[in-house]
């Protein structure tokens, strides 16, 4: 593990006193007494309720201490050329204690020329500003593939426990699986097999929703099911094409055969073109969580309030990764130049560098519909594999639209003039051909509940105005974003010139 060599690496330097932030305090003791065994360091532990244990075999004496002044007393101490490593656990129960921050901070400067060094464990990040000088801070990693394969195997391997597991099933349910602890993880395979008396691919769905529920622990990430499909989304070819290519993006096989992990897309356009609805299918085309940041929740009164809340969120989103983080309007929310005396810019700033260095497998989809509130840092290649451009639907893409949300009403897109409604409502988007239908639907309804037709449909088309019209200079100047070359098409086709192809798919779709 690499933290295993940089937890070697800080104690050969003689780093003190350090801070091992994690939720798995049993898994990481187990890792620090594996590093003291290979440098034949000694190993002991201390908290309020059992006091001082030695951790690795030894017949000395422990230490006795009932409360934390005495246990840092006695680590002061100890023999300094033993080579010894005291873990205190919950010890930042005592950072309000001024006599105990100030003891803890005068033992770290004295144990600097000893082989004695300090490891305090807790789930908090947040360290008292007096010891940010004389502690470093280390991020205990959640288990990675290999370790909870490890876990899945010894349950498998569990006397009248049935597997029906495919070597690709196994495979997606131990990275369904990443993101949860090692206890965490070892619970849900168990309910899986004890829920239906079998381990299998269905599973995954199960390891899904435990990760659900480790997300009510923020406000600002909300958590969507991955139900929508590519045949819900009309239209965006070339958008569904570059998709397709990546839905094994994640696996072993794509890290053996040397490909990165895709970082995200961003989606840019007119307002009700599917963009929204792209991020849904996103998640239910690779079978990954969907987890939208609401920015706006991000943002607290408190000094220092917005950022701490920002850099949990994202710290969640890669707890249960791999997983698509979206960003929804970021122009709304990620927009500074505000009178927030700066607030907005540092949580921006705070998302730029983590989507810029963030390792863990979170793809992100950021949409927007105003690009010129964008900071122009935002879209520049490195951020995002794509950017992509959602225009105004072409005509082939308006029948497609209309079929689309005729099926969604268990009608019979057959049974429609679909190449009339597509040369009808040109300039219109999705969500407004989607308005469209549902109007028709109430004149059927209310009219002795009759079925509706064709005509019902092009009757409310004209009863809209539709956004190219009403909005024209907004939709004019996003178009030309796109004529500058700034993004690539989501469509694969030409700006849309609906009457030059129309018969022929009237008749490709009579026949």
């Amino acid at each position: 593990m690499e933290f295993d060599k940089i937890l070697e690496t800080y104690l050969r330097a003689r780093f003190t006193l350090i801070v091992l932030v994690t939720g798995e305090e049993e898994r990481a003791l187990q890792s620090i007494k594996a590093i003291c065994a290979q440098s034949q360091r000694s190993l002991l532990s201390w908290d309020a309720a059992d006091y001082f244990k030695w951790v690795t075999a030894t017949n000395a004496a422990a230490p006795v201490a009932r409360d934390p002044l005495t246990a840092l007393e006695q680590i002061d101490k100890f023999d300094p050329n033993t080579g010894t490593v005291f873990v205190l656990k919950d010890f930042h129960d005592m950072w309000s204690n001024a006599q105990v921050k100030r003891k803890l901070r005068s033992v770290a400067q004295r144990l600097k020329t000893t082989r004695k060094y300090i490891i305090i464990t807790t789930h908090l990040g947040k360290i008292p500003d007096e010891l940010k000088d004389e502690a470093v801070v280390i991020n205990y990693p959640l288990p990675d593939a290999r370790e909870l394969s490890e876990v899945l195997e010894q349950l498998t391997t569990t006397p009248g426990v049935r597997v029906n597991l495919t070597q690709l099933g196994r495979e997606k349910l131990v990275q369904a699986a990443l993101g949860l602890s090692q206890s965490q993880a070892q619970r849900v395979f168990a309910r899986a097999i004890v829920t239906d008396g079998v381990l299998d691919d269905r599973d995954i769905e199960l390891v899904t929703e435990e990760k659900r529920q480790i997300l009510r622990e923020s406000e600002a990430l909300e958590f969507y099911p991955a139900i929508e499909t590519m045949e819900n989304v009309g239209g965006l070819a070339a958008l569904k094409e570059w998709l397709r290519l990546r839905e094994s993006a994640f696996t072993q096989k794509a890290r053996q055969y040397g490909l990165p992990m895709p970082k995200g897309i961003a989606l840019i356009g007119i307002p009700g073109t599917g963009k929204s609805l792209t991020a849904k299918m996103i998640g239910g085309l690779w079978r990954l969580p969907l987890i939208r940041l609401d920015v706006g929740a991000l943002f607290g009164s408190l000094v220092g309030e917005s950022e701490e809340r920002t850099r949990r969120a994202l710290h969640l989103a890669e707890t249960i990764a791999p997983c698509i983080l979206w960003i929804d309007e970021m122009e709304k929310a990620l927009a500074h130049g505000g009178l927030d005396s700066g607030t907005s810019t540092r949580v921006f700033g705070s998302i730029l560098t983590w989507m810029q260095e963030k390792s863990a497998p979170v793809f992100v989809v950021a949409t927007a519909n105003d690009i010129s509130s964008l900071p122009p840092e935002l879209l520049r290649r490195g951020r995002f594999d794509e950017i992509f451009f959602l225009d105004l639907p072409s005509f082939n893409e308006r029948v497609e639209i209309f079929a689309v949300h005729l099926r969604k009403r268990n009608r019979i897109p057959q049974d429609f003039d679909l190449a009339l409604l597509a040369g009808r409502s040109e300039g219109y988007v999705g969500a407004e051909i989607e308005q469209a239908v549902i109007d028709a639907m109430y004149l059927g309804f209310n009219d002795h509940e009759r079925e509706f037709t064709t005509e019902d449909i092009l009757l409310a088309l004209q009863k809209q105005v539709p956004l190219s019209i009403s909005q024209r200079e907004t939709v004019d100047a996003l178009r030309a974003w796109l004529v500058e070359g700034r993004a690539s098409s989501a469509s694969g086709e030409p700006l849309p010139s609906p009457n030059a192809d129309g018969p022929q798919i009237r008749l490709d779709l009579q026949t």
